[in-house]
């Protein structure tokens, strides 16, 4: 992709050329990502790149292009080259930031929605631990009438991303960012009891840490992904908190890794929760568990 200005490209040439190279150096979603990188150069919808097929790129448009496709080059996450990932049907501003949403998550707040929908009559009352871009909590406010949450995250840099998210969707009303890191006292933070603690926590094992993509490892906030442990040190640390602020019978619901699930319903049936079970996603893999803190205070000894 010569971009002298003795060259003149056209759409149709530039998205040939390029997503034939990505395919022969192994990239998934070529022509998806070609179609994203130009869509966002030109500003144009992706439908509009084929009824301007042979409109001509300026100098300073092929050159922009080029840099943010050197960018995708570099394994750099497409969503975040274009500032931008949807999930539940919306979209969503994420950078390095934040952890890009998966569509896996989205079963996980699917199960939130029909609790909410089942309990439609009463206000829900839901807590969001570890918010990050605020997907999950403002899918839930976005879809469902009758919650009022509180999202909570140890990053101020992600805070302010879900507040921007939150505000492009017209829920801010619906939702409280806070600043909160759960390993420490929230007695100053928390007040009062929730029905539903939501979270997808960071689940990597230190171990399956080095064997994720170039695309996650180098560039998604470690701290979102990883425990730097087992794995399972946030479902714990949750379980504290929800102990002192999940009301009896409420719903405790997380998402888990991938052969995680029977460990995370296992720590939450050594608590004494009841109705304990795991939920599939859409790849029939265990991605969400979910389960009923007891009536009294489960026996420790």
């Amino acid at each position: 992709m010569d971009d002298n200005q003795q060259k003149v490209w056209t759409i149709r040439e530039l998205m040939k050329t390029a997503i034939a190279y990505l395919r022969e150096k192994g990239y998934d979603e070529a022509r998806l990502t070609v179609e994203l990188l130009l869509s966002h150069t030109l500003n144009l919808q992706r439908i509009e790149l084929y009824t301007n097929f042979d409109r001509p790129l300026t100098h300073k448009e092929l050159h922009r292009f080029r840099s943010l496709f050197i960018r995708r080059l570099q394994h750099e996450p497409l969503q975040y080259i274009v500032h931008s990932a949807f999930f539940m049907g919306l979209q969503f501003e994420v950078d390095g930031r934040v952890l890009i949403p998966r569509p896996e998550t989205e079963t996980l707040v699917e199960e939130v929605l029909m609790e909410c929908k089942v309990h439609e009559s009463k206000m829900i009352k839901l807590l969001d631990v570890g918010t990050g871009s605020g997907n999950i909590a403002i899918s839930i406010a976005k879809y469902a009438k009758n919650v009022i949450i509180t999202a909570l995250d140890k990053s101020i840099d992600a805070l302010d991303v879900a507040q921007l998210n939150a505000h492009r969707h017209g829920v801010e009303s619906k939702i409280t960012f806070m600043q909160a890191d759960i390993f420490n006292v929230l007695e100053h933070i928390l007040t009062g009891e929730f029905d539903i603690i939501v979270s997808n926590p960071p689940y990597v094992s230190i171990n399956e840490w080095e064997q994720l993509q170039p695309e996650v490892r180098r560039y998604e906030p470690r701290d979102a992904l990883t425990d730097n442990a087992d794995g399972l040190s946030f479902y714990k640390q949750l379980l504290v908190v929800a102990n002192q602020y999940l009301k009896p019978q409420g719903l405790f619901i997380v998402e888990v890794g991938y052969n995680q699930a029977s460990r995370v319903e296992l720590l939450l049936r050594s608590a004494g929760y009841e109705s304990v079970v795991s939920i599939l996603d859409l790849q029939r893999i265990p991605r969400v568990v979910r389960g009923r803190k007891p009536q009294y205070p489960y026996p420790t000894n």
